[in-house]
């Protein structure tokens, strides 16, 4: 187990923000590995810094270029460029996962070692996630930037950079728990073009997101619990405040199951269709 002796070593919340501020992607995905590898051998300690900065963009590249989710072209599995741009998008939402995760660690300064621990390996998954989609791009002759994409899931991080339980609510629960409906269908469409190479790296980005959301769920539940409030009304509540106008399911329940939700957040989201 990592210590949390504030007197060793070097801050996590520093080096995570340092991470987080870096601009080249697989420099950034190399700095998560190697954070959660630190923090594991106990070289990190949870000292705070000075201030906690309000971040309207993380470090990121100059490209892809960033533009609203409607002027993306919707994509095509029959064709060869229609897969490389879903695997594009799928690279991009995970090199996101990394800031994301980088965020909720340095952001959130006051909580107990293994939610440390816990983002620690979201941040190195999500890395290592990017990585496996930039080599099957490379191999195809394309780089991750060659393509336009959205900005949608930073934003919901600037929207929740207030409170780690409206944090754990409506990023890992909502955002990510999305890839989850949506992964089966595109590995079942992909497994039909004998696509077995990018099936492997899908299958292994579905179950690496279940564990994500179930973290996203312990500490949602866990911090409701301390406020003593109701985990399944707050996060109906925090649905409605936030999420107004977005589109809910189809839901790949058993995964969402998996991932810690209740029958009744289930039963409610399924209200949502």
């Amino acid at each position: 187990m990592p210590h949390s002796d504030i007197t060793a070593g070097k801050q996590l919340f520093d080096q995570a923000y340092q991470c987080l501020m870096t601009k080249d992607p697989f420099e950034k995905a190399a700095r998560a590995m190697s954070l959660r590898q630190a923090w594991q051998a106990g070289e990190l300690n949870l000292r705070a810094t000075e201030s906690i900065k309000t971040l309207v963009a993380p470090g990121r590249p100059q490209k892809p270029e960033l533009v609203s989710p409607r002027q993306l072209p919707r994509r095509n599995f029959n064709s060869k460029d229609g897969r490389l741009s879903l695997v594009h998008a799928i690279a991009h939402i995970e090199f996101n996962a990394i800031n994301l995760a980088l965020d909720a660690l340095y952001r959130f300064q006051s909580m107990p070692p293994q939610y440390y621990s816990d983002w620690c390996q979201v941040a190195s998954e999500e890395a290592q996630h990017f990585l496996l989609l930039s080599d099957y791009l490379n191999q195809h002759e394309m780089h991750y930037g060659d393509l336009a994409a959205h900005n949608g899931l930073w934003e919901m991080a600037v929207k929740t950079d207030f409170d780690v339980l409206v944090r754990m609510a409506l990023v890992p629960r909502v955002l990510e728990a999305r890839g989850l409906d949506v992964t089966p269908g595109m590995i079942k469409k992909l497994q039909a073009r004998s696509e077995q190479g990018l099936v492997s790296i899908l299958q292994r980005i579905f179950e690496d997101e279940i564990g994500h959301v179930r973290i996203g769920t312990h500490w949602f539940n866990t911090l409701c619990e301390q406020r003593d409030i109701d985990s399944e009304k707050t996060f109906a509540s925090l649905l409605d405040t936030y999420m107004q106008g977005a589109t809910f399911g189809p839901f790949e329940i058993q995964a969402r199951q998996r991932a810690g939700f209740s029958a009744r957040e289930m039963q409610d989201l399924i209200c949502r269709m």
